[in-house]
């Protein structure tokens, strides 16, 4: 049977995802295998060193570099608090004496006899990861962190920004073709993961900040709000670092596009549960899509006792007849639709270039010619 590589994206009602949590530095890691975590679960910790301030002793005493350790109050490795003395000189008079303070609260980190300048660090900032989901360990890396898998429920989507978040699904209107306006947020929105239809505005997501939800999955928004959101324009690399308060998915695209109906439905079933989400995305080589990840309730421990190895949320990017996908160009743009047949030959198209295409058939039994990199796979 002919098939083809497309890209793929994933709405299930029923999958088994495992996540490897990894310290960006060496570290300690505080759980076990075998062990059931939750998202907050405080899986590993490192603590990150802190800035160095540099403090030229030289010249505030008018000495040469070469004297500094004569002078020095606090050698290296001595705690010190802001303000305290790091340095004297000792003239004749003593109301002539000059001293420096140590402009923070840390430690000596070295004195250099060549520049005559002193580092102070402060202290270091303790780092905290977190397992992000509801699941079990499968797998730990002394030092580094572990391996966290969960049966769970998983819808991706196209765009997001914002980092990893965790609340209850709720849902903020009737349908898929609703747009998310500010009067359907409350305060019983608080710190959940919020449900939206076609579109969000600048107005809708600055109430969602001021309600404090915690996440926003929505089908579509505009290019200039996301901008206002950001303050910037987005570059080609990952997102999940902005910090705006809130988590941003998009599940179709850009405009206003009514969400997907099996993903909002699915969503919608789910009202109410606990879920995980992240908006980091990457649309270049090795692809991240957002996500939000709504663990079964059968348990963490129950089915998720997979083989060790790689993510298992990964799947095969084969197209084949019978397939369910979405058109991402126009003229059928966001439609969804079946693979009917994957001609081998190329076709002409209307810009009369030539392409593989294939035969899409939609609901109403409609078909078309649709190029093969216009469409993305809807993988169950």
């Amino acid at each position: 049977m002919a098939h083809s590589y497309t890209p793929g994206l994933r709405v299930t009602a029923r999958t088994v995802v495992r996540k490897r949590r990894i310290l960006p530095i060496p570290g300690q890691v505080l759980v076990n295998e075998g062990q059931a975590v939750t998202a907050a679960t405080v899986i590993a910790q490192a603590d990150l060193p802190g800035k160095v301030h540099t403090v030229n002793v030289v010249n505030l005493l008018g000495i040469v570099p070469d004297e500094i350790r004569r002078y020095m109050l606090k050698r290296e490795g001595d705690s010190v608090r802001a303000g305290e003395p790091l340095a004297e000189n000792r003239p004749f008079i003593k109301w002539l004496k000059t001293r420096v303070p140590a402009p923070i609260t840390g430690t000596v980190e070295s004195v250099s006899e060549v520049t005559g300048q002193v580092f102070l660090r402060e202290p270091p900032k303790p780092l905290a990861l977190s397992a992000y989901l509801d699941g079990l360990v499968v797998e730990t890396f002394p030092g580094q962190g572990a391996s966290v898998e969960t049966s769970c429920s998983l819808v991706q989507g196209i765009f997001g920004i914002g980092g990893e978040a965790a609340g209850t699904i709720a849902v903020g209107v009737a349908n898929p073709e609703e747009a998310l306006v500010p009067e359907r947020m409350t305060d019983a929105h608080r710190h959940t993961i919020l449900i939206g239809g076609s579109f969000i505005d600048r107005e809708g997501l600055a109430r969602a900040q001021q309600v404090g939800v915690s996440a926003i999955v929505v089908g579509g928004i505009r290019d200039l709000d996301l901008k206002a959101l950001i303050g910037r324009d987005l570059g080609v690399a990952i997102t999940g670092t902005e910090q705006v308060g809130l988590t941003l998915i998009i599940t179709e695209g850009f405009g206003r596009i009514t969400m997907a109906r099996r993903t909002f439905d699915l969503l919608a079933s789910m009202v109410g549960k606990r879920a995980s989400c992240s908006g980091a995305t990457q649309i270049r080589a090795g692809v991240i899509r957002p996500e939000v990840i709504i663990p079964l309730e059968e348990g963490t421990e129950s089915g998720v006792r997979g083989a060790k190895g790689a993510e298992k949320q990964a799947f095969g990017g084969g197209l084949k007849v019978g397939d369910q996908i979405r058109i991402i160009r126009e003229p059928y743009f966001g439609r969804i639709c079946r693979v009917a047949a994957l001609p081998a030959d190329l076709q002409v198209l209307p810009t009369e270039s030539k392409a593989r295409v294939l035969e899409a058939e939609f609901e109403d039994g409609q078909r078309a010619l649709v190029p093969r990199a216009n469409v993305e796979l809807l993988e169950a």
